[in-house]
């Protein structure tokens, strides 16, 4: 069947594929009414060493050459950056800010790379809050930045490096508002209008086989019909042939 024959069947069936396919439209909007919208808030922080360096002086006279953060950035930042990656992602962190397995209110952590297997060299963290309600969504975002800098200064104090070596984090981006995210429904809504619409092809051609069906069981079948009843014919008497005398 090609696709305008297909398109003729549709619309013979119109009163199988029309209802289908407004009830596709009526499904697809409840999945989408029925989700409840996703609101988005996002930072970024950057980590720096500080103007003197990573190393500290073991002579008080000596002087110390100063350095520009932003031009000062090596493999070390990328592994801290790592670090504290894997720390803020665990869960025993997400249950100590306040966010719950079966809760609406989450948050995602990484370092420019949503793997942070990759070990991506890049000194940022990219904190994203995802909630229904827009302050939860940049309540958690806050919770996660201040949890990021108190980490990063206790693992500093437990390595016992020097407090003037210590890296700092700067807000590139503070928490920004909440912004509402449709995808969560979008998705859920299209894949609803795509069954739908498949349901609606499925039954109109189901029709269209169901009324061939029938047309075929009221047409008279060619064997089933009864010999038709030759003509008698006249039955010509025997003549004797005559004897001879």
């Amino acid at each position: 069947m090609d696709f305008w024959a297909a398109v003729a069947v549709l619309l013979r069936r119109w009163y199988v594929t029309f209802p289908a396919f407004l009830l596709t439209i009526a499904g697809a909007y409840l999945v989408y009414i029925g989700i409840p919208p996703q609101y988005e808030s996002s930072a970024v922080l950057m980590l720096t060493v500080p103007t003197t360096g990573s190393t500290q002086s073991t002579r008080p006279g000596k002087p110390e050459m100063l350095i520009n953060p932003l031009l000062n950035f090596d493999g070390g930042l990328n592994m801290t950056a790592s670090l504290l990656v894997r720390v803020l992602a665990t869960a025993r962190t997400a249950e100590e800010l306040g966010v719950r397995p079966d809760g609406d209110t989450g948050y995602l952590v990484n370092n420019g790379h949503p793997n942070p297997e990759l070990l991506v060299n890049t000194p940022f963290l990219m904190i994203e809050g995802v909630s229904t309600d827009p302050a939860s969504a940049q309540e958690i975002v806050r919770k996660v930045v201040g949890r990021a800098k108190v980490e990063l200064v206790t693992r500093q104090r437990l390595l016992n490096a020097p407090p003037a070596t210590y890296i700092t984090i700067s807000e590139v981006i503070s928490p920004t508002p909440a912004v509402i995210q449709n995808r969560g429904r979008l998705r859920p809504a299209a894949t609803a209008s795509l069954l739908g619409l498949c349901a609606g092809l499925m039954a109109g051609f189901a029709a269209e086989s169901v009324s061939a069906g029938l047309r075929r069981r009221r047409a008279p079948r060619t064997e089933d019909r009864p010999p038709e009843r030759q003509p008698d014919l006249p039955v010509c008497e025997r003549t004797s042939p005559r004897r001879r005398e």
